[in-house]
């Protein structure tokens, strides 16, 4: 057997022992479920979905849950479960969008300043502190009245206020790397700059910042209901948990199902991605995995 094949077949190992403690884990479990039934339900909402989200039908407004509405009907007499199952959907596109576009930009931002001149380390902590000194309702305040409410403006307050936060984690690990023996090494031997990080300081940070960013995915989920429900997120006739919640608390003396159906997901989604990112981190983290 081939070099190349051993180390292929010592990787696909290595995370079936790393799935299997994953699964051995109560809470790693409970969350691998939870997500599971977030992600299908939300690429499947279009089939489970028993009516159009949006089909507005007044005279049966506010309608209790029964055999026809599972979750009754809102103001409008829309179907609240449709609206509920296309909210996962939204919710969960802005998350993954917003984490990736986070870590990749927070990754490059990292490395940069981490192993660049210090003139523009200086410069891009600067733009990080800068960033992280408005909190992000306030932010969000701000900027969704000029750029207007909608899935792009969340997503954009949702990465530029995250970007600092993987920005300094990858730069303090590169600077600290950058001063170890082989790293040193490598530079005597005239390696450039952008192939040490590249193969040898950024394969070791990876992992870490992908778990960190799993365990964040649940925040993006909040603020985008969070900005829903303040009305600078999604915009009707698009449907959104915080949406939800915003016409049950309108509604709070006439209906309870309205705050049910967009709480419970919500709460259920933050669960079981917190849950995973926990037991991810304490399965493939060695230095924190529990018992060590």
């Amino acid at each position: 057997m081939s070099v190349s094949n051993t180390n292929t077949a010592t990787r696909r190992s290595a995370i079936g022992d790393g799935f299997l403690r994953l699964m051995s884990d109560p809470m790693g479990a409970i969350g691998v479920v939870l997500v599971t039934l977030l992600i299908l339900s939300a690429v499947f909402a279009g089939v489970l979905s028993p009516f159009d989200p949006a089909q507005i039908n007044v005279p049966i407004k506010l309608q209790p849950p029964s055999w026809e509405h599972w979750l009754g009907t809102d103001q409008l007499g829309r179907d609240v479960l449709s609206r509920a199952l296309y909210g996962g959907r939204i919710a969960l596109s802005v998350a993954l969008i917003s984490t990736a576009l986070s870590v990749g930009i927070g990754v490059i931002l990292g490395m940069v300043a981490g192993f660049g001149p210090k003139w523009l380390d200086n410069l891009i902590v600067l733009a990080f502190d800068t960033v992280r000194a408005y909190p992000v309702i306030i932010l969000a305040l701000a900027v969704g009245p000029i750029f207007g409410a909608g899935l792009k403006t969340v997503i954009g307050i949702l990465v530029v206020t995250s970007i600092p936060y993987y920005g300094r984690i990858v730069r303090t690990s590169v600077i600290s790397a950058s001063k170890a023996d082989y790293v040193e090494a490598l530079r005597a031997m005239g390696m450039s700059r952008v192939r040490i990080v590249a193969r040898h300081i950024l394969p070791n940070i990876i992992g870490p910042i992908l778990i960190l960013a799993s365990m964040d995915i649940p925040v993006y989920i909040a603020a985008e209901a969070g900005l829903s429900f303040l009305g600078v997120g999604v915009k009707p006739p698009d449907s959104s948990w915080g949406l939800i919640l915003d016409d049950g608390y309108k509604f709070i003396r006439q209906t309870y199902w309205l705050v049910i159906a967009g709480s419970v997901p919500l709460i259920t989604a933050t669960l079981g991605f917190t849950f995973l990112g926990e037991a991810l981190r304490d399965t493939f983290d060695p230095k924190l995995r529990k018992g060590v």
